[in-house]
């Protein structure tokens, strides 16, 4: 065997041996020992590198016993690379598949852009790629979202006649889409002589990704094969995409076909429950992660609070939060936002202090959940002192929902003016939801001036959000300026807005039913509504008086009320109590505000019933018993 440096290494392993006899750093053991030294096996650099060559040569060792992934990690990116490649010449393995597993650890690594480096070293020093070769800086080319060297690497694969190399083609597929060219992804998915699962997934996942839930459903129904994955990015997508439904319709189907789930589909389940209140649905699933051992999984946990929560059951929440063995800031801050929006503002600060003990630290999210506390309960105080400790005690930049929050908070409060000098003075521009906060404490307030101008901003903001329309016509209805509101409802039609109409939904033995305001076609509704004339002759003994003026057209008093009798919440409320068992909580999901006369009424037919009523509607919930409700009027 030759050395390719003599004198050098010969030097070298005189000063070598001289320090091993004299206790050198380099090592401590005695030259005829084991040449498995540290130094041999943790070399870090090619000077090293050279003296562990010496050693090799002196003792007469195969050059095969030294970790070449090591010789080509120190020598890849260095003018030693053709050092390296004398010494890989010497061995069996071919050189190409040396460099290769290099290339693996570097595309796996956190410096990913030194395996698409160490790629144009091997091919300036004229090293064959492979299909390995390229696989591996490809998938460094998708974590970097480097497109222009992946192109240049699919380049190669056309060169070197591995079209037909479904791996290889699958990745460039996912860099083309990843990269956002999901035209060129779509081109080479055309062309592509076999697809696999693995190929129909990418695009799912990638379409999903940009939105476009359509194409992405397109697909998954012409996959040929399914696998988990499919269903479960298609059920994820539909939550993405705010389409809860037709995700629990499609995980029904997927149950259907036996597939089992695994923890990335219940996540996806459990969202989509918390989106659409289908509590009977999260239950079953709790169960079946309870049994499967998911629970342990924190992600899932958070889920299961959030699911909870959003189906207005906070009992459930609090006990999965409580069997936590451990809990993250989104649990704390899951927990904290769901006691404020159900109208527990003092049990979310006093979790917040707790949280303070373990030594948790607040996040931007809990800072939310503690301000939307303050402001369903009018806590002012609170709530200044929060937003003011933020910055000085814990160094959260206050962002644009931060600001929100406490301009709802004061004008909830009735702080009109304060709101507006709020918004006058923050440091970032405010969006349609600040100004719309505002707005909304007008209406509470009744106070036109600062409601039109709110309203003039909120009409370059937003100016196709036909809610704010909808909110500046009834301040004016209020107020009986007629010709004011139709002058809305006439700038409305002329910009093609409709008044979203209101929609509320119940959950029967885990069928979702819907009911819209003025709803008179559904099947039950001759039994709806003599149940509901029933009922309001117990609640006008009780003294309920029908607040008409929330029904703000100019027409007859009996018109009002019929109109407020056929409220989307009222039907679907009598229609839970007459197809439930008596004393069964009645869950309620409104899409729009919950009226002031429903609100009412609620709280009457809740002590006449005997029953708990929850509503969800669009900013928190109400919880209705004994004739009281949780937000204790302040909403």
């Amino acid at each position: 065997m030759v050395c390719p440096l003599p004198c050098a290494s010969l030097c070298m392993l005189s000063s070598f041996n001289i320090e091993q006899r004299h206790g050198s750093h380099i090592s401590s053991k005695p030259i005829s020992e084991s040449p498995k030294t540290e130094l041999f096996h943790k070399f870090n650099s090619p000077f090293e590198l050279k003296q562990v060559h010496t050693l090799v040569i002196k003792t007469g060792m195969p050059i095969s016993d030294l970790p070449l992934s090591r010789v080509a990690s120190v020598c890849s990116l260095t003018p030693s690379f053709p050092y390296a490649q004398q010494i890989f010449q010497q061995v069996d393995q071919p050189e190409t598949f040396i460099w290769n597993s290099c290339l693996r650890d570097f595309a796996e690594s956190d410096s990913p852009f030194d395996a698409i480096l160490l790629f144009y070293q091997m091919r300036r020093y004229n090293v064959l790629p492979d299909s390995f070769t390229c696989s591996f800086v490809l998938k460094a080319c998708v974590r970097l979202q480097y497109l222009f060297h992946g192109r240049i690497i699919h380049a190669f694969v056309e060169k070197l006649g591995l079209q037909l190399n479904l791996v290889l083609l699958n990745v460039i597929v996912h860099l083309y889409a990843s990269c956002g060219r999901i035209n060129d992804a779509i081109l080479l998915f055309d062309k592509m002589p076999q697809r696999d699962v693995v190929t129909w997934n990418t695009m799912i996942t990638q379409l999903v990704k940009m939105g476009d839930i359509d194409s992405a459903y397109k697909m998954f129904v012409q996959m040929p094969d399914r696998n988990l994955r499919s269903w479960t990015a298609m059920i994820a997508g539909f939550v993405q995409c705010g389409k809860p439904k037709e995700a629990i319709a499609l995980f029904t189907k997927m149950e259907e076909v036996g597939l089992k789930l695994n923890e990335v589909t219940v996540v996806a389940v459990l969202a989509a429950c918390a989106d659409v209140g289908a509590l009977h649905l999260g239950r079953r699933i709790h169960d079946y992660s309870d049994k499967r051992g998911f629970t342990r999984n924190i992600h899932i946990s958070n889920t299961l609070i959030d699911m909870y929560i959003k189906c207005g059951c906070l009992k459930a929440a609090c006990d999965v939060f409580k069997n936590m063995k451990e809990r993250t800031i989104v649990s704390w801050s899951a927990m904290i936002q769901g006691l404020a929006i159900h109208g527990k503002a003092k049990e979310a600060l006093e979790l917040f202090s707790e949280m303070i003990c373990t030594g948790m630290k607040p996040n931007g999210v809990t800072f939310l959940g503690l301000l939307n506390a303050c402001s369903h309960m009018g806590l002012i105080n609170e709530g200044r002192s929060f937003f003011a400790s933020m910055t000085k005690d814990y160094g959260i930049i206050p962002c644009i929902e931060h600001y929100g929050c406490m301009v709802d908070l004061l004008s909830r409060a009735g702080l009109l003016e304060e709101a507006h000098e709020l918004i006058e003075q923050m440091p970032i521009k405010p969006n349609a939801a600040v100004w719309g906060a505002l707005l909304g404490g007008c209406k509470v307030h009744k106070n036109i001036e600062m409601a039109e101008i709110a309203m003039r901003h909120l009409h370059e903001l937003d100016p196709l959000n036909d809610g704010y329309y909808v909110v500046l016509s009834n301040i004016y209805s209020e107020a009986k300026k007629w010709e004011d509101a139709a002058k809305v409802r006439k700038m409305m039609r002329n910009r093609g807005l409709k008044k979203t109409i209101g929609w509320s939904s119940v959950t029967i033995g885990g069928t979702v039913h819907e009911f819209v305001a003025g709803d008179e076609t559904h099947p039950q509704s001759k039994d709806i509504f003599k149940m509901w004339n029933h009922l309001l002759v117990y609640m006008r003994l009780k003294g309920y008086v029908p607040n008409t003026s929330v029904v703000l057209l100019d027409i007859e008093e009996e018109e009002k009320e019929k109109i407020l009798f056929r409220h989307s919440e009222k039907l679907a409320l009598v229609f839970g109590l007459i197809n439930t068992p008596p004393g069964e909580t009645i869950r309620i999901c409104k899409n729009l505000r919950v009226c002031e006369d429903c609100h009412a009424s609620f709280k009457l037919i809740s002590s006449i019933v005997k029953r708990e009523i929850v509503v969800r509607d669009r900013n928190r919930f109400h919880c209705f018993k004994d004739g009281y409700c949780s937000c204790k009027d302040y909403w």
